[in-house]
Formats: structure tokens, sequence, C-alpha cells
């Protein structure tokens, strides 16, 4: 079986892309392919043919932007990280099965998800709450959504302070198919088709979902807008 890369977290941006580039390279050479033509559904084809570097080409790819997603839904640095390599085994597992008919990352992000909420529910019992942090920094700029790079002032600070404590609570109190949308839409860059394939909804009902979701966030939260 492909090793899966489970080390990502420790490496910069940098690094992350030179290795993915190299794996990519070595996954096509002998086809003569070029790399930047092929999407990561077409790649995946290629492990579903036998092709297992392909396999680590994509774990390179979509591993850390993974265990950032699953640490958004599941807020637990380690558990994030065991999620994150049980979605690739499942890919992997699934791999002869797999049909091109949507986005790579839209079943990707449906498998991840699916497994986030089964935690969530295994889990309730052992947690008093469920904190989404939407603070946490961008793994590959190292900024936040809504926090500036400037070096903010000790009010300024207080002031974010607050205001990311107040979006974590709302967020927290989204449905959870909202949370989820929310999630996807803002920090993942999903479409409405895409987040609609991995909830099974239409597109206007993943419409219809986040714009009750970011007005219940704006209601909520209109008064540190």
């Amino acid at each position: 079986m492909a090793t899966l890369v489970l080390d990502n977290a420790s490496m910069g941006p940098s690094e992350i892309a030179a290795r993915a580039a190299a794996a990519r390279a070595a996954a096509l050479a002998e086809t003569g392919d070029d790399p930047n033509q092929l999407s990561d559904a077409a790649i995946m084809l290629r492990v579903a043919a036998g092709d297992e570097s392909c396999f680590n080409y994509l774990v390179e790819k979509h591993h850390r932007a993974m265990i950032y997603f699953l640490n958004r839904m599941v807020h637990n640095q380690p558990v994030a990280e065991e999620l994150a390599q049980e979605v690739f085994l499942r890919v992997y597992r699934s791999r002869e099965s797999y049909r091109a008919e949507a986005k790579f990352t839209t079943w990707l992000y449906r498998i991840a998800t699916n497994l986030a909420v089964n935690h969530a529910r295994d889990t309730r019992h052992e947690r008093n709450a469920q904190t989404v942090y939407l603070d946490q920094p961008d793994p590959e700029t190292g900024t936040t959504p809504d926090v500036a790079d400037d070096e903010p002032s000790v009010e300024k600070r207080l002031v974010q302070d607050e205001r990311m404590a107040a979006i974590r609570a709302q967020v927290m109190a989204l449905p959870e198919r909202q949370r989820m949308a929310v999630l996807m839409h803002k920090y993942q860059g999903l479409d409405y088709r895409e987040i609609g394939d991995v909830l099974k909804l239409s597109e206007s009902a993943t419409k219809s979902l986040l714009f009750r979701a970011y007005q219940t966030l704006r209601e909520k939260l209109k008064d540190f807008v």
C-alpha cells in the first residue's frame, strides 16, 4: 500500500509545494503528461489503475488543508490528524470504485465531513461544549481571517479577543449543517455546488442554508461589526 505522508504539519508552505511538485513529476514522468494539465480527478484515476505514486502526490497536496479543516470541525489537533489519516485511508481503500463524476475535492471533503460528524456524535457525551475556532491562523499565510497583520495595541487586542469569542460562541450555536457549510464556504473556498455535493443538498438548498447561517451570524454579531 502507498505510504501516507503524515508530517506535513511541521513543514513550511514552500517545502510542501516543492514536495508536491516533485511527487507529481515523479508520478507522471513515465507518461510524458504535463503535470499542470491534469486535474486531481484524473490523477485519482491513475491511483485507481494502480499508480501509488499518484496517491502519494494527492496526500502531499491535500493533507495539510485536510488537518486544518478537520481541526476547525473537531477543535482537537491530535484528533484532526487521526481523522485526516483515516480520510486518506478511505480514499485509498475506495480507489478501485472511484468515479470522476465530481471534483476530487468534493469527494474528499464529503469523506472528511462524514468522519467529523460521526466523531462529534460519538464523543458528544465526553464534551461539555464544542468550540469552533475561526481565528486560527491559516496554515499557508499565517494570518487570521478576522485579524489584521499589523501588531494591535492592547486595547485593540482586547476588542479583537472579545469579537473572536463572540464569533466562536455564535458559530458553535449554528445548526450542524449550517456550521459545516460556513466552514467549507468561507475557509475552504468550496462553491455552492461543491458544498451541496458534500452535504447531499441541491445548489439552491445550499444557497438557502448559507443565507440563513450568515443571516443568523450577522444578527447575533451586529454589535461587533
